[in-house]
């Protein structure tokens, strides 16, 4: 889904808007701004192209041989938004001007006071990097489940929870229980 939107839209920037044009959308919030670009994200690396491209190829190598793994939808997500938004600038880097493996990547969305121009392939990896990191840090599992350390211990505040018998006596109240 995330693949067809991105190529849909860079096909739609590319036959409706001359390189360089800039067309507000909301104002100055959103516009649309089509450059093209040879480096990845900031456009570092553009002189490397072609490394990007191999990259690219390991990513969407590595989630499909991954995938078979995965048995959470949260976690299924964040691989697909990857693997989409790999797909996408691969597919530019594969087959668009100046040649396979070297072509560069249309971005196209420009926000007011954000420092880089992007396309709906990087939204869609950023958006999978702050699911990650969410998912990451509640201990959610590939398959779902929440490990050990992530899961909420259970206090006496707890309705099900049966607080342990104290002793009424105070001959009894500080010493060790009895050993078995």
């Amino acid at each position: 889904m995330l693949y067809a939107l991105d190529q849909l839209a860079k096909f739609l920037v590319v036959t409706h808007l001359e390189q360089g044009q800039l067309v507000p959308v909301l104002g100055q919030l959103l516009q649309l701004h089509y450059v093209t670009n040879s480096g990845a994200a900031f456009s570092l690396a553009s002189g490397f192209t072609w490394i990007l491209s191999i990259l690219a190829v390991g990513v969407v190598v590595f989630i499909a041989w991954f995938s078979r793994r995965i048995r959470s939808l949260r976690w299924a997500v964040v691989f697909g938004l990857v693997l989409g938004g790999a797909a996408g600038n691969l597919t530019d880097r594969l087959f668009r001007e100046p040649g396979f493996g070297t072509g560069h990547v249309v971005d196209f969305l420009q926000i007011y006071g954000f420092p880089a121009i992007f396309n709906i392939a990087d939204a869609g990896i950023v958006a999978a990097m702050a699911t990650f990191l969410i998912l990451s840090l509640r201990g959610i599992g590939l398959d779902g489940s929440m490990t050990v350390s992530a899961r909420v211990k259970r206090s006496a505040d707890d309705p099900d929870v049966v607080p342990e018998a104290k002793s009424t006596r105070p001959a009894e109240a500080g010493k060790p229980a009895p050993k078995a």
